[in-house]
């Protein structure tokens, strides 16, 4: 078994407690479900990402990886994914996901996200009409991340702006109806969620993304960075320009 799959498995012990065969069985059609996740050097996060699915299997028709041109092996981690490649930039690799999809709805994830146990369920009883998105978690114990976590809740409530690190499920009719998926390098997510404006509601499951991030800029840094960028964006910069600040 190589690192990846090592990953993949110790999370599914982790998360229910037994071993289970790591492989993921989504791919015999009984789903319905087409998860696409962009992915750029994801090695350290894409296997808990396909982990968590796999809890919920059984409305899956397919994962759809879409590398961006990864170094770290991050190719050989999505195991039992179908992968395309892709020049990197989320907007542009979801575009490519999305158009592979056999599924009649997505589910658009990004790589560092591990949906929590009970995510399935609450796809499987979503209204497909709306677009969903689930609850934001970071996997740190600290303090500060509740806050982050607090300020996205608000965000979402008061304004409608969830981000991709809470994942969406949406059906292929209505991404078409509003557009399709932007190509943008960056803040696709925001703006596919304005588009969305009124159509969007919240899922009854979290969505765990990795704090390495915030850990490493700090938890009150990077939040303002976001902020920044977001306010770049709504005063008409170009995403090409912000994605250089972004980093």
């Amino acid at each position: 078994m190589d690192h990846c799959q090592e990953q993949s498995k110790n999370f599914l012990v982790s998360r229910i407690g037994q071993e289970e065969d790591f492989r993921f069985r989504g791919n015999d059609g009984v789903g319905w479900v087409s998860v696409v996740i962009p992915a750029l050097n994801a090695a350290g996060t894409l296997p808990g990402c396909l982990a968590a699915l796999r809890l919920g299997a059984g409305v899956i028709l397919e994962v759809i990886v879409v590398d961006g041109g990864s170094k770290d092996g991050t190719v050989t981690c999505a195991v039992g994914a179908n992968v395309f490649n892709a020049p990197a930039g989320r907007g542009g690799q979801m575009r490519v996901g999305i158009a592979a999809a056999r599924g009649k709805i997505l589910l658009l994830l990004h790589a560092d996200t591990a949906l929590g146990a009970d995510w399935a369920e609450a796809v499987a009883t979503a209204d497909p009409e709306k677009a969903g998105y689930f609850r934001f978690r970071l996997d740190s114990p600290r303090r500060a991340a509740r806050v982050i976590e607090w300020c996205v809740a608000c965000r979402c409530r008061w304004f409608g702006l969830p981000y991709g690190d809470q994942g969406l499920l949406i059906s292929k009719a209505l991404l078409a109806r509003v557009g399709g998926m932007p190509d943008l390098p960056l803040l696709e997510d925001v703006a596919l969620a304005r588009r969305l404006r009124g159509r969007l509601a919240p899922l009854g499951a979290d969505a765990v993304t990795s704090a390495a991030r915030y850990e490493r800029d700090g938890f009150l840094r990077r939040p303002l960075r976001n902020l920044f960028c977001l306010a770049l964006y709504f005063a008409g910069v170009p995403p090409r320009i912000i994605r250089r600040i972004y980093g």
